[in-house]
């Protein structure tokens, strides 16, 4: 696959601990597919989120739903509400009981700690893919990007 064939994407991680975004960023890699190219924007509070997506254009962020004192679901909420378009948004939680709290903040998806690559780099992709050809985020009252 030629370098023009591939789509270049930021994806916001945000942890209130960097060894967390770490191993976000490693389960996600550089390339989570063959088409696709990503590089990376690092938050540790809320304002840093909320900095980052206002300066840049960032195709997806990663969250981490058990941060502190800012958790990664109460983020995605509030990103839902305060951006006429937010991107697609994933929060990683440590237990798959909280999915029902994901989809009340409008998730678009959610993933288990520990982060298996496999399934994590696959749902990258598949998210990243749905933006590129139109998809529209959840929360985002049918408007489009």
């Amino acid at each position: 696959m030629s370098d023009a064939q591939i789509s270049q994407y930021t994806v916001l991680l945000y942890s209130d601990d960097a060894a967390v975004r770490d191993r976000f960023r490693l389960a996600i890699g550089v390339r989570p597919a063959a088409d696709l190219r990503v590089e990376f924007a690092d938050a540790s509070t809320w304002e840093d989120c909320r900095d980052l997506l206002d300066k840049y254009e960032i195709d997806l962020m990663v969250l981490d739903g058990e941060a502190s004192p800012a958790g990664g679901l109460g983020i995605a909420r509030q990103t839902k509400d305060e951006y006429a378009t937010p991107p697609p948004i994933c929060v990683v939680v440590a237990r798959a009981a909280d999915r029902w709290l994901a989809a009340y903040a409008q998730v678009d998806q959610t993933l288990i700690m520990p982060l298996d690559p496999v399934t994590t780099g696959q749902t990258v992709a598949a998210m990243l893919r749905a933006r590129r050809d139109g998809a529209i985020p959840l929360g985002t009252l049918g408007q489009i990007p």
